[in-house]
């Protein structure tokens, strides 16, 4: 045999060996269980999701708990349980308590815009619009209520829009007066829990994202753009509002300023079942995966997803740096 032939013959092999690999490795299925915590906002898309992604990937079992962005990212830092995936309704909170010691990489996948909550049960039901609902909030009987800042993005955000509400109506004393007439009961741990509330009657007006709202049937306000959260061309005015919250460690307290609402999702780094997981990002952040359900469901996401810097796109997983762009 000339030494050509045999070069070729061998070269052939390899390419034949290397895609049997190649065919062994694509069909190889992740599996196993895959947690992931998210803010509450997120559940009703997320059930969507693991649906679709469970009977495509039938031997994984998607285990999603649903709490205050905060909430779910401080059960990894404090409380270290085991977890793959965090998404969060302010990606800043995985910037300020995941990374970089339990994150490398954080996406930006959606948007979403604050609305006031109502029904036909709730108090001047008949008359709130979007130029009297801070009125209506101040009057007493009035029963309304938000999620807590220190668990839940909608909350500190709900503080923010009456901060910026003030200054946008030119009302002084506006913040104080709503906040005097909201007791510390109507917080509750995360903002769907008052959904609930307003459906039975027990509160006549509560903070949520539009999403949330559609998804739910709700009635809502919808505030003008300068103080809703929802348009990013103003966040300069958006960062007059700060609000308080704690901090990354038990009894410090951090400082944040308003800004659009953005989501961000991130891959834990002990991630116990990474290939699970990214697959599951992989579906979720594909315009005709997740993010077709997210836009469905009243919440825009962002087509391709983003990471604000190179950098940041290198360090993601091969599968995922094909849906995301550098953007800030």
């Amino acid at each position: 045999m000339k030494r050509a032939s045999l070069f070729s013959l061998i070269v052939g092999f390899s390419v034949m060996f290397t895609s049997i690999l190649a065919g062994g490795a694509a069909q190889a299925e992740p599996q196993g269980k895959l947690v992931m915590f998210h803010a509450g906002s997120l559940s009703v898309p997320f059930q969507a999701m693991e649906k679709a992604f469970e009977a495509q990937y039938p031997k994984v079992d998607l285990i999603r708990e649903a709490s205050g962005s905060q909430q779910a990212a401080r059960k990894v830092t404090d409380l270290k349980k085991p977890c793959d995936i965090i998404g969060s309704a302010d990606y800043k909170v995985i910037d300020k308590l995941l990374v970089p010691d339990f994150a490398d990489w954080n996406i930006r996948f959606a948007t979403n815009q604050l609305v006031l909550c109502y029904t036909d049960k709730s108090k001047y039901a008949d008359t709130i619009d979007a130029g009297n609902w801070y009125e209506i909030l101040q009057k007493k009987g009035v029963v309304w209520g938000h999620s807590d800042p220190n668990l839940d993005p909608c909350g500190y955000r709900a503080l923010m829009v009456l901060q910026l509400a003030e200054k946008h109506y030119r009302k002084p004393g506006l913040y104080e007066a709503a906040i005097a007439n909201r007791p510390l009961e109507n917080v509750r741990p995360k903002s769907v829990e008052l959904v609930s509330l307003l459906q039975t009657g027990n509160m006549d007006y509560a903070w949520e994202y539009l999403s949330v709202a559609v998804q739910h049937g709700l009635k809502y306000v919808v505030l003008p753009d300068e103080i809703n959260l929802g348009n990013y061309q103003f966040d300069d005015f958006y960062a007059h509002a700060t609000v308080e919250v704690s901090g990354k460690q038990p009894g410090t307290l951090m400082e944040l300023k308003g800004g659009s609402c953005t989501y961000g999702i991130t891959l834990i780094k002990n991630a116990p079942n990474p290939e699970a997981a990214i697959a599951f990002l992989q579906y979720m952040l594909s315009p005709d995966g997740g993010l077709k359900i997210l836009k469905d469901m009243g919440q825009p996401p962002f087509i391709p997803c983003r990471v604000p810097t190179a950098a940041m796109q290198e360090r993601l997983p091969q599968e995922l740096k094909p849906l995301v762009e550098v953007k800030n």
